[in-house]
């Protein structure tokens, strides 16, 4: 406020100066007019006055020379001082580029120059170079529920912490929202001390802190990285780092973990295996294969299961669990999900209308809320009836928005689709869940059933999910059946549809119609000879 009083007064004294110097020259002007009006008569008259005139003129070019004099200085003053200012100015801008106005730490793009210089320091002295990351677990949050003031505080709270947890000389920078870099000498066989830095720094940020009334609760998850042979320059130090910390958090959060080389070949590998799903989806890679569901009262092959396998063109057929899970992460499982269901109402829909077919829904698809428009759509182009699909969900999908997943359920149950809920057992809510969605089925996890024999426990929990499916008028299908003694004790304990690698392995296409045209479920074809040709990506696969 006090600035803009004094740019006010400094404005008013510029303009009253300019005033006085305006004022100045204009009476020179008009006395010289007069002057020359005097000239002009006094030469009419007498050679007196002339001389006279002569001595006013004289006197009014100086009046008028010292007014733009001033003028001239007082301009100058002016161009002078903007140049002040505007250096100024850009020397803030510069601050601002280079400096986080929050913490007062180094920007993302003045790191590089801090540590350039740090790494020739330490090259110098025979010292290694630790760059830690820090990311913020919950952050979000934190803004979310108490404000985006709690949050500036919050960081500013984070950077007090790396302060003092670190040692003096320390490079700091805040590298985005919630995360934050720092660099620092060390001795290279000395790692315990870059240890306790980072521990330091995870023990007190995942303790609550206290912003004015505020209570606020976070944890760090820290990616160490070191210079060496291989690792010299800032951007090496900073992807390395980056990467374990990332390490760290899948790891549960709330710790430090050090790059290892380990890392980055699985970074590769992810990434490989995303740039392959990018292309085999679209190309119909990801193929189906179905595994047998049994009736286990009567023995006959009730339906099959839908899994998703790979036919990648190098490596031949790769399983579910080394690419579903990098399908979920980069938002590529709903285009994996739908394809694949195409592929198999097409293939189904030539099957005796005996058989069931079961699909599984990842997580992530429950959060489209057009997901059952999606599925009804495929079914009407397949010519897949909707009463022969059950559609497969998770317990642990429910909990982020459980009345999306309602909406999702109640649409497809209204097209006449059956729902079950897979890994029954597994959850926090079972109980609430049943309650809350219309299932038609539960399916025990596999964990309580090959161990059904073994574990006293095991068997409690499946004897108890199997009255309860009974009194709710839920069928049960059992997981997981891999030899005739389980099978043999689930008999004895209810009535089952179960499926697992005593009745065989999940078999591609081919192999699946084969079995089918053995067993005459194949109404449109009673051999083999008459069932229609595959695909090629199939008959490779097959």
């Amino acid at each position: 406020m006090a600035s803009m009083f004094s740019r006010a007064d400094g404005q008013r004294r510029s303009g009253d100066e300019d005033f006085v110097i305006i004022g100045i020259a204009v009476g020179a002007l008009l006395v010289l007019a007069s002057a020359g009006n005097i000239y002009f008569e006094a030469a009419r008259a007498h050679v007196e006055q002339m001389s006279r005139s002569h001595g006013t003129i004289l006197a009014c070019l100086l009046l008028l020379n010292l007014a733009l004099t001033l003028y001239g200085w007082r301009r100058y003053r002016e161009a002078r001082r903007e140049v002040r200012e505007r250096a100024a100015a850009e020397e803030r801008a510069q601050s601002l580029a280079s400096t986080d106005p929050l913490t007062g730490f180094l920007s993302r793009r003045s790191l590089g120059g801090a540590v350039d210089q740090l790494l020739a320091q330490c090259g110098k002295r025979g010292q290694a170079t630790a760059m830690m990351i820090v990311d913020l677990d919950g952050f979000k949050t934190v803004n979310d529920v108490h404000g985006h003031l709690t949050g500036d505080s919050l960081l500013r709270a984070t950077a007090e912490v790396m302060v003092k947890a670190l040692p003096r000389g320390a490079v700091f920078a805040r590298l985005g929202a919630d995360e934050f870099a720092a660099a620092f000498p060390f001795d290279g066989a000395a790692p315990a001390v870059v240890d306790g830095c980072a521990a330091a720094v995870a023990e007190r940020l995942a303790r609550p802190f206290d912003l004015g009334g505020v209570h606020t609760h976070v944890s760090a998850s820290i990616g160490v990285a070191q210079s060496d042979g291989d690792c010299g320059t800032v951007d090496a130090l900073l992807r390395r780092a980056d990467i374990a910390m990332h390490a760290a958090k899948k790891l549960g959060r709330g710790r430090f973990v050090w790059f290892d080389a380990s890392m980055e070949r699985e970074l590769r590998k992810r990434n490989a295996v995303e740039a392959g799903l990018r292309t085999g989806i679209p190309e119909g890679r990801i193929i189906p294969y179905f595994e047998q569901q049994i009736d286990l009262s009567s023995g006959s092959l009730h339906g099959f299961e839908a899994l998703a396998r790979w036919n990648h063109p190098e490596d031949g057929v790769v399983p579910p669990m080394e690419f579903i899970g990098v399908a979920e992460e980069c938002g590529l499982i709903g285009d994996l999900s739908m394809s694949l269901m195409r592929q198999a109402f097409e293939e189904a829909r030539g099957w005796d209308s005996s058989l069931s077919l079961s699909v599984n829904i990842s997580p992530a698809q429950l959060k489209d809320p057009w997901l059952a428009q999606k599925i009804v759509k495929l079914l009407v182009e397949t010519g897949f009836s909707a009463e022969r699909l059950e559609v497969e969900i998770t317990e642990s999908s429910l909990f982020e928005n459980l009345g999306l997943a309602q909406s999702i359920v109640g649409s497809l149950k209204n097209q006449g689709v059956r729902i079950a809920l897979d890994d029954f057992g597994t959850g926090y809510s079972s109980l609430a869940h049943l309650r809350a969605l219309p299932f038609d089925r539960i399916k025990i996890d596999r964990s309580f059933v090959t161990s059904v024999n073994d574990n006293p426990e095991s068997a409690a929990i499946v004897n108890a999910i199997t009255k309860l499916a009974d009194s709710l008028g839920f069928a049960v299908t059992a997981e997981g059946i891999e030899d005739e003694l389980v099978e043999a004790r689930l008999r004895s304990m209810g009535s089952y549809k179960g499926q697992g690698w005593l009745y065989g392995k999940p078999m591609p296409v081919a192999e699946a119609r084969r079995l089918l045209a053995d067993k005459g479920l194949l109404p449109s074809s009673r051999t083999l000879g008459n069932v229609p040709a595959l695909p090629d990506r199939m008959r490779r696969a097959g």
